[in-house]
């Protein structure tokens, strides 16, 4: 069966009759801004499900309108998911009819939607962006920001010229659930712990995993453009995400798409790094891999064991390792502070650091938790709660708590420490043009090669012709 087949026929089976599964743009017209946020989710799988969604749907402001998923049975269970949301809580069975695509670009096309939702595998999350900001959309973006340096960088730029709300699932930097890490970076700034002088990040790993053969992609998904930028490469489940629940995805695990842990779970401690000791809009200037292992067969190859030390203009040294536990630990002239989230998980499937001491703050002095902050001493962006800091943010229109500059910089320092685990020697990085001084080797992995007609400089090209008349 065709793919295009196949979609008309999962929407007619799912009751989403007349609506057709290629949307033409002449069919939308202009609309007055509504009272509610209309927003689309792109991505419908375990972190859409389990996070983004539930924390999004709660808030009356916004209203949840249309779907995308290139997989169309998560598509349609996303459709459900969202109307069985608003049925239960209104008690009307009619209250949204939630439109539903597989291709997200087609949905960018409704001028109706005021915003969207990206929960989408690493390798799609800089296109989908940047689209979404050309469209006019305020976005939300799950970490980390890109897959390579070149995309994040290209990311910021459109994002920033179209003045969009752009807010990162960076959300140890908000009150709910862990207002444990605004606090530390706070009085870290403060000085609480005295100058600061080193940071330790421990960070988990990911095992390796066997062979596993080629397998008839379902009807259901369309794998050519799930793909994406990236090599084309035979289907197996394993490498993608599974058919039949929504647990730990395989994709975390394979270098075509991401890094692995030092990304994934990377982008949120190395921002708390960066939020703590005010590097928020730069990056290291030294990067050294001192030891890194990576899985010489099977299909999942991201790192295992490694350690990577960095170097800061402001003279601050950390050290990032699977030795350490899971959490940021600053250290000053007058003692430490460690945090961490303890044993929380964001979703049901979340790896976390197998350590019964792994608790969510401890200070080498109780004396530092009681630093004074006064008035005109450093105070932290306040954000409630991610997602509504997003809403409020797309209200206000000012800045929220995690930036796309910010979310870029975060990211792309992750970027830089998966690199040095593959360059050997020191890496001499210059933050504000990007770019490795005097390594050839690691400058050339700043980037990837795009598969066409996907990936970030096609976009970008065809964005340059459009304004060039």
């Amino acid at each position: 069966m065709r793919r295009r087949t196949f979609v008309k026929k999962a929407i007619a089976a799912a009751g989403i009759a007349g609506f057709p599964a290629i949307v033409p743009s002449k069919i939308f017209a202009e609309t007055a801004p509504n009272e509610k946020i209309n927003i689309a989710q792109v991505g419908c799988g375990r972190i859409a499900l389990d996070h983004d969604l539930p924390e999004t749907i709660k808030h009356d402001m916004c209203r949840i309108v249309a779907v995308a998923d290139l997989d169309m049975d998560r598509a349609l269970n996303g459709k459900k998911w969202i109307e069985d949301f608003y049925r239960e809580k209104t008690g009307k069975s009619g209250y949204v009819d939630v439109r539903v695509y597989q291709d997200y670009r087609e949905m960018l096309q409704d001028k109706s939607i005021d915003a969207v939702i990206i929960s989408t595998p690493d390798h799609w999350h800089a296109q989908p962006a940047i689209e979404a900001a050309l469209a006019g959309k305020d976005i939300y973006l799950q970490k980390p920001a890109s897959l390579t340096i070149e995309e994040g960088r290209q990311m910021s730029d459109v994002v920033r010229e179209k003045d969009r709300i752009f807010q990162v699932g960076s959300q140890q930097r908000s009150l709910d659930p862990w207002p444990q890490f605004r606090m530390v970076c706070e009085l870290v700034r403060n000085g609480a712990v005295g100058d600061l002088k080193h940071i330790d990040v421990g960070l988990g790993t990911d095992p390796a995993g066997e062979f596993w053969p080629e397998m008839r992609i379902p009807e259901n998904l369309d794998y050519d453009m799930w793909l994406g930028s990236t090599p084309k490469i035979y289907y197996t489940e394993k490498r993608v995400h599974p058919q039949k629940d929504f647990s730990r995805p395989g994709w975390l695990r394979v270098r075509q798409f991401g890094a692995g842990m030092i990304t994934g779970w990377g982008a949120h401690h190395i921002d708390t790094a960066h939020w703590g000791m005010g590097a928020e809009l730069t990056g290291p200037i030294e990067i050294e891999g001192i030891n890194a292992e990576f899985p010489t067969s099977g299909l999942w190859n991201v790192h295992g064991n490694f350690e990577v030390h960095a170097g800061y203009a402001s003279g601050v040294t950390m050290n990032i390792s699977s030795k350490h536990t899971n959490g940021v630990r600053f250290k000053g002239t007058d003692g430490w502070v460690f945090v961490s989230r303890g044993d929380a998980r964001v979703t049901e499937t979340d790896p976390v650091a197998n350590d019964p001491d792994n608790e969510a703050l401890k200070v080498s002095d109780p004396k530092i938790l009681k630093t004074k902050i006064g008035p005109n001493d450093i105070h932290l962006y306040k954000s409630p709660e991610q997602h509504l800091n997003w809403l409020n943010c797309i209200r206000s229109r000012k800045q929220p708590v995690a930036p796309v500059e910010v979310a870029h910089r975060s990211c792309s320092a992750c970027l830089l420490f998966d690199i040095a685990m593959k360059v050997p020697g020191k890496l001499v990085w210059d933050p504000d043009r990007e770019q490795f001084i005097g390594n050839t080797e690691a400058n050339k992995r700043l980037s990837r090669t795009q598969r066409y007609p996907y990936g970030t400089n096609y976009i970008q090209n065809k964005k340059a012709s459009v304004e060039a008349g």
